[in-house]
């Protein structure tokens, strides 16, 4: 959670925490737990914990990068974002697609976005077929991002985004809230690698019953 915060700027670096009892009793969980958690924060980089002073925020963009791309939030701001994958398949790239990558096919990745347990977001992705042998749906990790850094050998280092309003599409779980056609938000995403080649295609359909999309400038 406090990753995500200092991802999407909430929390800028050099921000002092609640105190620590403080923090934990607002989160419901006991102060070893919360402390066990600052530590590894701590030995990640993300935090300075100070004697006699508190706990700061040291923002660290190699760490956050993961968190960085993800621009949905609750109505009253952040949220913990999980995702659920739905389907992998392999697939011809569909012609209505704009053009990206080299390769023919794609990977057709079908999630179920949560913040904080809530449901908020239907997302359809398409990654470039050049960029992995293999896709597995239970390979992947809650963050893709972080999967394509990790597993496939390279990083998303930009992203490019038009927010306007779609229908909810139908194949969306009963889960998701808006039914099949309801005007909802939607998110329009071509994302490119490190080498400078684009190499995924996504298009995110969220509740604005349960989250908007934020974008803040440092």
């Amino acid at each position: 959670m406090l990753i995500r915060e200092i991802a999407a700027g909430r929390l800028v670096d050099g921000t002092r925490l609640a105190p620590e009892r403080e923090m934990a009793a607002s989160l419901g969980i006991a102060v070893g737990t919360l402390r066990r958690a600052l530590a590894d924060l701590t030995e990640k980089g993300l935090l300075d914990r100070i004697q006699g002073s508190g706990n700061y925020v040291r923002a660290r963009g190699d760490l956050l990068g993961v968190y960085a791309f993800f621009r949905l939030e609750r109505i009253d701001g952040g949220g913990l974002p999980t995702a659920e994958v739905l389907s992998v398949d392999r697939l011809p790239k569909p012609s209505d697609l704009p053009e990206f990558g080299s390769a023919l096919d794609a990977y057709h990745i079908r999630r179920l976005r949560r913040l904080d347990g809530e449901p908020a977001a239907a997302e359809e992705i398409w990654l470039d077929a050049s960029r992995a042998e293999r896709l597995e749906r239970d390979d992947l990790s809650e963050s893709l991002y972080l999967h394509y850094r990790l597993a496939l050998g390279f990083s998303i280092v930009r992203a490019e985004d038009r927010v306007g309003v779609a229908p909810a599409p139908d194949w969306a779980p009963a889960d998701f809230r808006p039914r099949p056609g309801e005007a909802v938000g939607f998110i329009e995403r071509i994302a490119w690698a490190g080498d400078g080649d684009s190499v995924e295609y996504s298009r995110s359909w969220f509740d604005p019953d349960a989250a908007r999309y934020v974008a803040r400038f440092k």
